[in-house]
């Protein structure tokens, strides 16, 4: 089990970057797919992004590609979300998640941080 903790969150005018942190603890980080997922007002939770244990592979939703990018350091056990030319609609509380299983096009994952609130003003 992985134990995961977000950071990073905040109110940002649209056009702006923020970089989101997860720690993570626990001896399985090096060997987890990690995954950040968020759940906008009055939405449903929906996948933003996900990296490779190693680092070397990543997948994004279509709606953040080209913006977002997904990086982690093993020997920091930390992996982050650096979001540029944000919009109203990015808006969202963001969730850290990670899993075993090693597909990143599957959404099997089995622990989840507390989140942290992105506000995007337009």
């Amino acid at each position: 089990q992985v134990q995961l903790v977000e950071s990073g969150g905040g109110l940002v005018q649209a056009g702006g970057s923020l970089r989101l942190s997860c720690a993570a603890s626990g001896r399985t980080f090096s060997s987890s797919v990690m995954g950040w997922f968020r759940q906008g007002p009055g939405k449903e939770r929906e996948f933003v992004a996900a990296i490779s244990s190693s680092g070397f592979a990543t997948y994004y939703a279509d709606s953040v590609k080209s913006r977002f990018t997904i990086s982690r350091d093993n020997n920091k056990n930390t992996v982050y979300l650096q979001m540029n030319s944000l919009k109203p609609e990015d808006t969202a509380v963001y969730y850290c998640a990670a899993k075993r299983a090693p597909l990143l096009v599957k959404f099997d994952y089995t622990d989840w941080g507390q989140g942290t609130q992105v506000t995007v003003s337009s």
